[in-house]
């Protein structure tokens, strides 16, 4: 039952164009990882229709090529050619069945081409030879023939999507991509039609929707996606932006308005907030064009929870809310809004590392939180177990919730054993770094999935061998975790502090006021523990094992950091390998060279030095006549994404 009392606006349905949509919540276009020849292909259409099935009322289907020269990655779909309908025909059907629509974004990146296809550089193109900052390319201006290529491309994508039966397209014009190339005076030099004055820098994006139009029947969406403003120096700026949404206002049926911008780092950290950023934060601007224009205007940045959509619709900001990271974390969450199921509702806590994390390493898309996604093929649809077993699940951190939540789930009989007195394991840490204290919603969703599934939770409670030898389980699930790893080879004199970051985070420790963090994995802890310190007033040394710090994090997450540290002042040192401390300093080398690397008058030495497996009850367990499974840092120490996962494989498993 609908409960519209809570959400009167977000559940209305909305007309777009030739096109109704049942509610106000869209997935925005965002690649996927998941194409492997240029087409959809099955693990595409399974991973929108969990989307369609669990409400969500349109998806804007990820970048496609309307040119040779827009293939940016190995995995950028491709709509150059009839070879491309029978897929999204599929995809079109599969969500339509649910009950939603789908539009699909068209796409050229011109000069942010983001990778080599098969080792070499491509030819990029631009309106003029004006470097990428970010992708360090240098492309070549466009000529007159190759804009009427790639123009025409438009138009010839948009009828082959059309006879494909998706519903709309969306010109891609956001993120410092080929058309917002040709908007910025900054980059569009060009003496010809195509640049100088304001109408003639316009010119593109005016064609490429008009391509659209002209190779489409009425009724078919033409939409347009712009940067309100690109958020780097010499950038899209929102007054640009405004002007060109208003030209073109009367030739779009909808306006998609998001931030920043592919070609710098601190632009490119808007194309995926972290969680730093405020929730809803591109909406003022939203309401700006929405004042300006007739059109539905849609809207995205941070937008995790159905409260805040609401709050930003009902406040007349925009007509419908993109909530793409929200619906990779929680596919069902429109249909547990729109039921009242506020507590079921999984809610993202942007932390980038396996969404737009895997997109940048070349993996397919996922969710710390919610591995099903992105594997909806293989764990899409849970299946009770053929016998219930007894399952003792040992240690209560992500992975072992995530493994008694399921392996219950699927009709195990499970208890929980955590020796804490409370759930949530390195999580109950993690979420007292500087403005991280969302990373604790992963412990509150997994509680919250445990308590559905009737899994038994007992907390304070240290099992050993015997425990598990009276209680007899069929299978074991160990989830011991992990603790701080203090490096063998470190050469330790004096009286010198050194503390681990555990122990700075648990408190209690008078740090003093100058610092060394020793940060030897390069992910989150260092860093954080490094600006921590800085905002107390301490001088603080970040001393990075590394090319740089936060080497192993999602760019977007790392470059938001980064900028901190460098208001803060933290010094940071690359290349630093810890060798020892004595009463005042601290000795590092250099790992190219060997070099000493000395830091005088230190006060207190932080190692985040990474982590040791525990293995004690592991070991212990030799022989057990049960099934033992391990998951997560006590097999080795990464992160929370691999326990996570690990924990729904184990339960799967059994």
């Amino acid at each position: 039952m609908t409960d519209q009392s809570a959400f009167p606006k977000l559940f209305q349905p909305l007309t777009i164009g030739g096109v109704t949509v049942r509610n106000r919540i869209l997935s925005t276009g965002h690649d996927t990882t998941m194409a492997t020849d240029g087409t959809v292909n099955d693990r595409i259409v399974a991973y929108h229709r969990a989307r369609a099935a669990g409400g969500v009322g349109l998806i804007v289907c990820q970048v496609t090529g309307v040119h040779e020269s827009a293939r940016y990655t190995n995995h950028v779909l491709m709509g150059v050619d009839d070879g491309c309908i029978a897929g999204f025909a599929k995809l079109a059907d599969a969500v339509h069945a649910e009950g939603a629509r789908l539009f699909v974004q068209l796409f050229h990146p011109g000069r942010e081409m983001t990778e080599s296809l098969d080792g070499t550089a491509p030819v990029a193109w631009a309106p003029s030879v004006s470097p990428s900052e970010r992708f360090h390319v240098i492309p070549r201006a466009m000529t007159p023939a190759m804009i009427r290529e790639v123009l025409a491309g438009y138009g010839a994508a948009a009828a082959r999507l059309q006879r494909a039966r998706v519903d709309g397209v969306e010109i891609v014009a956001s993120h410092g991509y080929l058309p917002a190339q040709f908007l910025n005076p900054a980059v569009n030099r060009r003496e010809d039609d195509y640049g100088g004055s304001a109408e003639n820098r316009r010119r593109f994006l005016h064609e490429a929707i008009e391509a659209a139009r002209a190779a489409t029947s009425p009724g078919f969406v033409v939409g347009l996606r712009i940067s309100g403003d690109e958020m780097h120096e010499g950038g899209l700026t929102p007054d640009i932006a405004l002007e060109t949404i208003g030209s073109v206002a009367d030739k779009v049926d909808y306006v998609s308005v998001v931030a920043g911008s592919s070609a710098s780092l601190g632009g490119a950290v808007h194309i995926a907030p972290p969680m730093y950023m405020e929730p809803g934060y591109v909406a003022p601007f939203a309401a700006r064009v929405k004042a300006a224009v007739s059109v539905p205007v849609m809207v995205t940045g941070r937008i995790n929870q159905p409260q805040e959509a609401e709050r930003i619709l009902a406040a007349g900001a925009a007509d419908m809310c993109g909530m793409t990271r929200a619906l990779i974390c929680d596919p069902e969450m429109p249909a547990k809004a729109e039921a009242g199921r506020f507590d079921d509702i999984r809610a993202c806590i942007g932390c980038n590392q396996a969404c737009i994390g895997h997109f940048h390493k070349g993996h397919a898309i996922s969710c710390i939180q919610h591995p099903e996604t992105g594997r909806e093929l293989s764990f899409g649809t849970l299946s009770p177990a053929p016998v219930s077993r007894k399952v003792m699940v040992i240690g209560g951190g992500p992975g072992g919730m995530k493994a008694a939540a399921v392996a219950a789930a699927r009709g195990h009989d499970v208890t929980l054993h955590e020796a804490e007195g409370q759930l949530g394991g390195q999580a109950r840490l993690a979420q007292l770094l500087p403005r991280r204290s969302e990373f604790g919603g992963i412990i509150t969703n997994l509680e919250h999935e445990l308590k559905q599934s009737g899994a038994r939770v007992v907390t304070r409670s240290r099992v050993d061998r015997a425990m598990i030898e009276d209680t007899a389980p069929d299978v074991v699930i160990l989830a011991t975790g992990a603790t701080p790893l203090w490096p063998n080879q470190f050469h330790y004199e004096g009286e010198g502090q050194v503390l681990d970051a555990w122990q700075v985070l648990s408190g209690g420790a008078n740090i003093g006021g100058s610092v060394v963090v020793a940060d030897w994995k390069g992910d989150w802890i260092g860093m954080g523990v490094a600006e921590l310190l800085a905002e107390r007033g301490c001088h603080v040394r970040l001393a990075v094992n590394g090319l740089f710090a936060g080497e192993t994090l999602q760019s977007y997450v790392r470059d938001a950091n980064a900028a901190r540290l460098h208001a803060l002042g933290v010094e940071v040192i690359p290349y630093a390998r810890l060798f020892g401390r004595d009463e005042d300093n601290v000795y590092l080398q250099h790992t190219a060279s060997g070099e000493a690397v000395i830091i005088e008058d230190v006060a207190t030495l932080v190692l985040a030095q990474g982590h040791a497996p525990d293995t004690a009850l592991q070991d212990d367990l030799a022989g057990f006549a049960g099934e033992v499974i391990a998951i997560g840092d006590c097999q080795m120490p990464r992160s929370c994404e691999e326990a996570v996962l690990e924990g729904l494989q184990a339960a799967w498993r059994i």
